[in-house]
């Protein structure tokens, strides 16, 4: 399991109906998208990508595609953990449609999904190493078999399953695809699927040192951490 995720999504019906078969989309629509999200932000293009490798973009780069039926996103800064906290400015944004939020991370087993109808949040779910840090509003049917003890992983004992396998489950159901595991016939293929890339930068600097300072931490919480491996060992 080592797979990435960060999505959001405005759909009007079902993501994978209008991902199936999607052509490529405006750029001049996806880039006001872009803007609307990042307000305030310099925005250049860079090249396309597949949805199959867009789905985790690098630091400052978002991938979009406007589709009728759906405008879908692809921007690390859009992985809220916990979901719920969501920006209520994306959220207006999604006003009278359907909001799909979708983040994981395979480095620490972390996922997050997020479904609000016309701007109501109706699930929302954040769970990791250390359990569950976020449930609200009731599983959906894909989430069942999961809570009910069917996909059980030999020593991970801090939920009767797996993050990332669940973040599959999720995916499929949310948004008609998976990154691993079996595709089936009626997946969204990933791969055909065209979104346009930008360069997307905060031109006070404040969002990059926030970054800087969160990946200095994440080092020194590693290194702390081998530290103590070693005393003990």
């Amino acid at each position: 399991m080592g797979a990435k995720t960060a999505l959001l999504a405005y759909a009007d019906g079902d993501i994978a109906t209008a991902l199936r078969g999607a052509a490529a989309g405006d750029r001049e629509e996806a880039e006001a998208l872009v803007r609307r999200v990042h307000p305030g932000h310099l925005v250049d293009g860079v090249a396309d990508e597949c949805l199959w490798d867009a789905v985790y973009p690098p630091d400052d780069v978002t991938y979009v595609v406007a589709l009728p039926g759906v405008d879908l996103l692809c921007d690390r800064r859009l992985a809220f953990d916990p979901p719920s906290a969501l920006p209520a400015r994306l959220v207006e944004a999604g006003a009278r449609r359907r909001i799909v939020l979708h983040g994981m991370h395979s480095v620490s087993d972390w996922l997050g999904f997020a479904v609000w109808e016309d701007g109501v949040l109706v699930r929302s779910l954040n769970v990791g190493q250390g359990g569950v840090g976020e449930d609200i509003g009731e599983p959906f049917p894909f989430e069942l078999p999961y809570w009910a003890g069917e996909h059980p992983v030999p020593g991970w004992d801090r939920l009767p399953f797996h993050p990332l396998e669940l973040g599959e489950a999720a995916l499929r159901a949310l948004f008609g695809f998976v990154m691993e595991g079996h595709n089936r016939p009626d997946d969204v293929d990933a791969d055909a699927v065209r979104l346009h890339g930008f360069r997307v930068t905060d031109p006070t600097g404040r969002e990059r040192a926030a970054r800087d300072e969160l990946y200095a931490m994440a080092r020194r919480m590693v290194l702390h951490r081998c530290g103590q491996d070693s005393a003990e060992r």
